[in-house]
């Protein structure tokens, strides 16, 4: 699972990305910087986890990651193969999600591709561009489900009455998320792969002084994302890029003050980045190690199982489930137990967010 960082050249992607992933992606002030899309696993923030390592204090302790991919700038024409358009768009297709980044800010030493700050509209170019290719895909699609659906495949016949209403849908300017559907035709959907069907988070890059509080951009792209169900954060990327070379918590804490911000933006948006792809975490906790893993919400407990090794969830027989809020109560497994407070789960259970679990098998 993994989120694409997208957005027109020059609004901050790689500065941002480098921030996130300390990867030190090439950042310049010139299109198409960014070529090959650039890979980070990314930790993410969760004081749950400090709070678990104080109790415990095990040798060693592993946080929940998500990938982030910084993919090349797009512009006008890229459906089309302008720019490096068709890279672009095969690079998002692979993403879970999308990190929409807009520029919110003034600076006559960046150059913008359209000459004036305006995130409503350079947010209208990309999604002009992703519907474009949306269109070509669903219309190759419709074609084969068209020839089926003339073989007397009554299925078939209500796809394409479907897939002719989400084309109509996406030629109307709207994005395929918008678009309401059954849990059934989701499934076709999403197994077509359309780009405006990804999740969107909207980032605001905004200039130091409008780190605390956003401007008047912000507010606009809140208001365009509200009509559309979506969330936007704000941030300013090349102040956060300072913020991650500091070296030391202190410093990095004074500056933070400084700026009257209670954490670096980074860390809200990776838990965001975690959220959008709809995933959770439970936890393991022993004196060799604490770890928080990662799973997709719904799972079942020998579903989480197997992401610790494939033979958990194969010859699971019951999970050791504490919930985390008596973990820290209680201070140990021991307190906890000795509290009646441990419950045994079978095949059945949906792992809770913030669970420690301890699982059994045989295989």
């Amino acid at each position: 699972m993994k989120c694409g960082i997208v957005g027109l050249p020059n609004v901050g992607k790689s500065t941002l990305f480098n921030c996130l992933s300390n990867a030190k992606a090439q950042s310049a002030n010139f299109p198409f910087c960014t070529i090959e899309p650039n890979v980070g696993m990314v930790n993410v923030p969760d004081e749950r986890l400090d709070k678990l390592e104080a109790l415990v204090n095990p040798q060693r302790v592993v946080p929940a990651t998500v990938e982030i991919v910084d993919i090349a700038g797009l512009v006008k024409g890229a459906s089309k193969g302008e720019g490096l358009g068709n890279q672009f768009l095969g690079n998002i297709r692979e993403c879970n999600a999308i990190l929409h980044v807009l520029r919110c800010f003034e600076n006559d030493n960046i150059t913008h591709v359209d000459g004036s700050v305006d995130p409503i509209r350079d947010k209208d170019t990309i999604d002009t561009e992703l519907q474009f290719k949306d269109l070509e895909t669903l219309e190759k699609r419709l074609d084969k489900h068209r020839k089926a659906a003339k073989a007397g495949n009554k299925e078939e016949v209500h796809n394409v009455t479907m897939l002719e209403a989400l084309l109509k849908h996406v030629e109307g300017g709207q994005n395929v998320r918008a678009f309401e559907r059954t849990e059934e035709q989701d499934e076709l959907i999403r197994d077509i792969q359309l780009l405006t069907d990804k999740p969107v988070l909207y980032v605001c890059n905004v200039d130091e002084a409008s780190a605390k509080d956003g401007n008047q951009w912000v507010t606009k792209v809140q208001e365009m994302a509200a009509s559309e169900g979506a969330e936007v954060i704000h941030l300013a990327a090349a102040t956060e890029a300072d913020i991650s070379e500091l070296e030391s918590y202190e410093e990095r804490r004074m500056f933070l003050d400084d700026l009257g911000l209670e954490e670096a933006g980074v860390n809200r948006l990776i838990r965001k980045a975690y959220q959008l792809l709809k995933l959770q975490t439970y936890f393991t906790a022993g004196v060799k190690e604490v770890r928080a893993w990662t799973i997709k919400k719904g799972f079942t407990a020998p579903q989480a199982a197997g992401v610790i090794h494939t033979d958990f969830e194969k010859g699971f027989i019951r999970a050791e489930v504490i919930n985390l809020k008596d973990y820290l109560t209680y201070g140990s497994e021991a307190a906890v137990k000795e509290a009646g407070k441990l419950r045994v789960e079978g095949k059945g259970y949906v792992v809770a967010d913030g669970d420690v679990m301890h699982f059994l098998f045989n295989v």
